[in-house]
């Protein structure tokens, strides 16, 4: 067993639902013992939609048919051109669950995961998952990341029990999707890098076990995006290793912050706002991906500043004050349901704790810059890295416009209540300097964002 297939016993012990990981070629037969001897029950509702029901769901229900156990009829969502991430679905098939008794198995990618588990935690039981395509980190994750009034939010539920992911059915998902994954698991790095800054400036404290179980093996994971795209099966292991792991260690620290920092906080807008190329909607790890390089660069600009001269006092008393940020919320999200919510997470933030924070960034700054240096790629490494997975790699490749992308850093801070580098740059005044910079002149966008789609 090597190093990497160790750290997954160690996850899983740490882990707070998922009793059972298994991942390699042919393993969809291990999925009825498992059943029978971790998930006991009367039925088996097994939900997919009508690609994943074809690549997998009718394997599963002829598997545990000659296993001798019962299922009941199958629940194929069929929803164009794609199943949508919306609560109120969940909540409507969890009252189809309250019906029965059977115990539910997702068979399918994120979205059906996802309503899945709300739905099964809703209707108070466990549930099983079968992964069909490497396309995202939340299989293994707590929480379910779900649309409500327009609002992308994360509903707070368990994890599956069981996850069998047969590396011959993730196989056969279109190729685009293991780049959407490889795009997720890319936004990792940024992921660390805004914790490490909560860490350091006193806003969450760093969980050095969840924060290794993503940290010490991201680049591994990420090393060979060329093989990714070439459907080698060691690559395409690495990349359902990596998004399962991220998803423990979410359950092991008990939310989202070893795996999501400011690059999902564009993804959110992004998807929650319907960003669409052709008319499909654009994946999750797609936006991830392009939320990952916006912060690269935006990092890259924050550590060639140097802080030792700053005055936390003056800094804190130029941020706007709340009817300002009322008015900035109310511009930047005029639907009056959405502005809500985003009003709610940005008044979640520590507001009054800003001087403290700037205070402390002055006294810290030179050993957290080289941190952050060390352990952050160039942005425009990880493009290519991007580009060779067959992953969307500028704005323009995901339907955005220069003028949106840039609009969107000052969006996207506004979006979670969760301390990141966005914020960091907004509370020293750097924000739009920074911004300004990535899209002009040199900077890393100017000459990226109206080019072709995927160049």
């Amino acid at each position: 067993m090597n190093a990497l297939e160790q750290d997954l016993p160690v996850a899983l012990r740490r882990a707070i639902a998922t009793r059972a990981v298994w991942i390699g070629a042919g393993v969809l037969q291990a999925l009825p013992p498992v059943l029978r001897q971790l998930l006991p029950a009367s039925g088996y509702a097994i939900i997919a939609d009508e690609n994943t029901w074809k690549a997998a769901g009718q394997r599963v229900a002829a598997l545990l048919a000659g296993s001798g156990l019962p299922t009941i009829e199958p629940v194929i969502l069929g929803e164009h051109p794609r199943v949508q991430p919306r609560a109120e679905s969940a909540r409507a098939m969890a009252a189809s669950l309250g019906t029965h008794s059977a115990v539910p198995i997702a068979v399918g990618a994120g979205v059906i995961n996802d309503l899945v588990k709300y739905a099964a935690s809703l209707a108070g039981r466990p549930y099983a998952c079968v992964p069909t395509a490497a396309s995202m980190d939340g299989y293994a994750a707590s929480g379910a990341a779900l649309r409500e009034e327009g609002f992308k939010r994360t509903f707070g539920c368990p994890a599956p029990d069981v996850i069998v992911a047969d590396l011959d059915v993730i196989a056969t998902a279109p190729p685009e999707m293991a780049g959407w994954g490889y795009g997720d698991l890319a936004g990792k790095l940024v992921a660390g890098a805004d914790w490490i800054i909560a860490d350091a400036l006193g806003e969450e404290a760093l969980n050095n076990g969840p924060f290794a179980l993503v940290q010490d093996n991201i680049r591994t994971w990420l090393a060979d995006p060329a093989a990714l795209r070439d459907s080698r099966r060691d690559a395409l292991e690495g990349l359902v290793r990596g998004l399962l792991m991220a998803g423990l260690a979410m359950q092991a620290h008990g939310n989202s912050r070893p795996a999501s920092g400011s690059d999902h906080q564009f993804a959110h807008l992004w998807e929650m706002e319907g960003l669409a190329v052709d008319g499909v909607p654009v994946s999750h790890g797609a936006c991830v991906g392009v939320g990952c390089l916006s912060m690269l660069a935006a990092y890259e600009w924050l550590l060639a500043r140097k802080f030792a001269d700053i005055d936390p006092a003056i800094l804190a008393g130029r941020l706007p004050g709340l009817a300002a940020l009322r008015a900035e919320i109310s511009r930047s999200f005029p639907v009056p349901s959405m502005a809500a919510s985003v009003e709610a997470e940005v008044l979640a933030k520590n507001a009054a704790g800003v001087e403290r924070r700037l205070r402390k960034l002055r006294a810290v700054w030179p050993d957290l810059a080289a941190r952050l240096a060390c352990m952050l790629p160039p942005a425009a490494e990880v493009r290519r890295w991007l580009l060779a997975a067959g992953a969307p790699a500028d704005g323009a490749a995901i339907g955005l416009s220069a003028a949106q992308h840039a609009a969107d850093y000052r969006r996207a801070r506004l979006v979670r209540r969760r301390y990141t580098a966005l914020d960091l740059l907004h509370e020293l005044g750097a924000l739009d300097d920074a911004v300004h910079s990535l899209f002009s002149g040199n900077g890393f966008w100017a000459d990226r964002l109206e080019q072709g789609r995927g160049t």
